[in-house]
């Protein structure tokens, strides 16, 4: 498995993952509408080239040994100061269990230090069974948040950071 930075020629693998990890976490979480609209919002190319070039959120893609991308992950370095955000961390599901989650977490961990950063942080939706993955990597529960994305939607996640 090789981890590396994406760019925006990663699009469409990064766009592939969202969809397939998306349906297979949020599809008895969220309606049909409020899947759409999210994924929309925050996947659209349009989207996420705006992550990347104005909002300076670096992404990774791993990849397995023939180039087939396993999962992806975005974070930013100066979202707080001293902090890390993690924005998006997906990984296919017949990848679960393999590591992979854990290995975007230490890239990330490593580069939160190279910031002088000291702790990392994200939200996760309370609904998510991601929580428990995120209790185990060594993230604590920090309360929880309800975020209006628009059209009446609401993201309603816990706030998990992990000092380092």
């Amino acid at each position: 498995m090789n981890i590396r930075t994406a760019s925006l020629k990663d699009y469409d693998a990064i766009y592939s993952i969202a969809v397939i990890t998306w349906n297979h976490t949020y599809k008895e979480i969220l309606s049909a509408e409020q899947f759409s609209y999210m994924m929309d919002m925050m996947y659209s190319q349009q989207a996420i080239e705006q992550q990347i070039t104005v909002k300076n959120h670096r992404f990774l893609i791993a990849e397995d040994a023939d180039g087939n991308a396993l999962g992806f992950c975005s974070y930013e370095t100066d979202n707080e100061p001293g902090k890390t955000k993690i924005h998006k961390l997906y990984v296919l599901p017949q990848t679960h269990g393999q590591g992979l989650g854990k290995c975007f977490v230490k890239k990330v961990e490593s580069a939160a230090v190279s910031a002088g950063n000291n702790s990392i942080f994200l939200n996760v939706n309370r609904f998510n069974p991601a929580y428990y993955f995120y209790l185990k990597t060594g993230f604590k529960n920090n309360g929880e948040v309800n975020v209006e994305i628009g059209n009446g939607y609401l993201m309603e996640d816990y706030i998990m950071e992990k000092p380092l």
